[in-house]
C-alpha cells in the first residue's frame, strides 16, 4: 500500500474534524431518543476535544486519525437512530432473516480496530515495548480491558436508569450480548494488528520521525 505524503496527510487531518462536525450536527437533529443520544455521544465529544487539543503536542498518524473518525461516526449514527434501529442494518436483518439488528456488533468490531491501532501507536512512542509478540499481547489485553470497562459503565448506567436503559444497552434480547461485544472487539483488534501493523510502522517513520 502506498504511503500518503505529509501534505496529503495534513490535509486529511484538517478535513476529518469538519466531517465529524457535520455528522455530529446531523446526529443531534431530532435523534430517536434524546437521552440515549446524549449517553452515546458524550464520550465521543469529550474524546474529540482531547484529540484536537493534543494535536500539536502529541500528533498521531493518519491511519489512527482515520480510524478514530470512523469509530466516532459509527457512534454518532448509532446514537441518532439507537443501535437497534439503524436503517441499513434493519434492511439487512429483514433481507437475510437475521435474528437482530447487527449494527452494535459491527460497531464493537470496528472499535477493536480503533483501540488496537491507537494503543499500538501510543505504546510504541511512549514505552519500551518494541518486541512484536509482547507488544501484540499487551495491546490485545488493553483492548479487552477497555471493552470490559465500557460494559461495566453500561451496566452502571442501566442500574441508574432502570427500564429506560434498553436502547442504550442494545441487548435486543441476547443474554450473551456483553460477551459478544467483547469478543468482536478482540477479533477486530487481532485482525487490525495482523493487517495494518506494517503499514502503520511506515506511517510512524514517515509522519512521526520527521516531526
Amino acid at each position: 500500500m502506498e504511503i500518503l505524503s505529509l501534505k496529503t496527510g495534513k490535509l486529511i487531518h484538517f478535513f476529518l474534524p469538519i466531517i465529524f462536525f457535520i455528522v455530529f450536527i446531523w446526529s443531534a437533529y431530532k435523534p430517536y431518543q434524546l437521552g440515549t443520544w446524549f449517553l452515546e455521544v458524550t464520550p465521543i465529544v469529550v474524546g474529540t476535544i482531547i484529540i484536537i487539543y493534543s494535536y500539536n503536542k502529541f500528533r498521531l498518524t493518519t491511519p489512527v486519525y482515520l480510524l478514530l473518525c470512523l469509530g466516532a461516526i459509527i457512534v454518532l449514527i448509532g446514537g441518532h437512530y439507537t443501535y437497534g434501529k439503524v436503517p441499513l442494518f434493519n434492511w439487512l436483518q429483514d433481507s437475510f432473516n437475521l435474528g437482530r439488528n447487527y449494527y452494535d456488533r459491527f460497531g464493537h468490531f470496528v472499535n477493536g480496530f480503533v483501540w488496537a491501532l491507537t494503543l499500538r501507536e501510543i505504546l510504541l512512542r511512549t514505552s519500551a515495548l518494541q518486541k512484536r509478540k509482547l507488544l501484540i499481547t499487551v495491546v490485545l489485553g488493553l483492548v479487552l480491558g477497555v471493552s470490559a470497562l465500557y460494559e461495566l459503565v453500561e451496566w452502571c448506567v442501566a442500574i441508574m436508569l432502570g427500564g429506560d436503559a434498553e436502547a442504550f444497552l442494545g441487548l435486543q434480547g441476547d443474554i450473551w450480548d456483553t460477551q459478544w461485544d467483547m469478543f468482536l472487539a478482540l477479533a477486530g483488534a487481532i485482525i487490525c494488528l495482523l493487517s495494518l501493523s506494517s503499514i502503520h510502522d511506515q506511517y510512524l517513520i514517515n509522519e512521526i520521525d520527521v516531526q
